[in-house]
């Protein structure tokens, strides 16, 4: 967490961390290190944690916002890559394709398979919906919300993007490891059965 809060700094002056309630001592190292830190006072799922920063960071006047994990898996040396393939973008994905090869059988399975299976709901191809090493426009967020709790609000916030003629870009980023099963806290079943709920819903809301 130090570590990725540290080197955040250096490609940005502004970096918060959302402690989504953590019951160690996360929030204290976040702080140190020199982030701003938001706690929520229970656990309330990613998609809150990416309300709350979007809420609180467009509210100061920010144009976009870049969302990362603390975990080490995307390496805040790749957020330039965001940025320069942001002109004119609502959503920029860096995606992770070229590196499927080095995940687990069962996970490149799964990002494939989801990424298809959503590309086709949004009217969209994406090799790699799953990603959340992403860029927010404040117009996109102004315009769809985040409405959902936890880890479907990443995927329907695609479908919405695309179905509401959104502009979103695609670009290869390098990861400090490939595989995050270990440090992830995605629930298979529970989580892919409230992706899928979570994509339908938004689109035959845009229907």
């Amino acid at each position: 967490m130090a570590d990725v809060v540290r080197r955040c700094h250096v490609v940005s002056s502004r970096v918060l961390v959302i402690d989504d309630g953590s019951t160690d001592a996360t929030g204290d190292i976040a702080r140190e290190a020199g982030a701003d830190v938001l706690r929520l006072p229970s656990n309330r799922g990613k998609g809150v944690a990416l309300r709350v920063a979007f809420q609180h960071l467009f509210a100061e006047g920010q144009s976009s916002v870049v969302t990362l994990d603390a975990d080490g898996q995307h390496m805040p040396e790749q957020i330039p890559r965001l940025l320069e393939a942001a002109s004119g973008a609502d959503l920029v994905l860096g995606t992770r394709s070229h590196l499927f090869g080095q995940m687990s059988s069962m996970r490149r399975a799964s990002n494939r398979l989801s990424s298809q299976a959503i590309s086709v709901l949004a009217g969209h191809p994406l090799g790699d919906i799953q990603t959340g090493f992403r860029l927010y426009s404040r117009r996109l967020f102004e315009r769809v919300g985040f409405p959902e709790s936890r880890f479907e609000a990443e995927s329907a916030v695609v479908v919405r993007a695309a179905r509401g003629g959104f502009r979103i870009v695609t670009v290869p980023v390098e990861l400090g490891f490939a595989d995050g099963r270990s440090t992830s806290h995605y629930r298979p079943l529970m989580d892919s059965l409230r992706i899928i709920c979570a994509v339908l819903r938004a689109r035959l809301e845009l229907h």
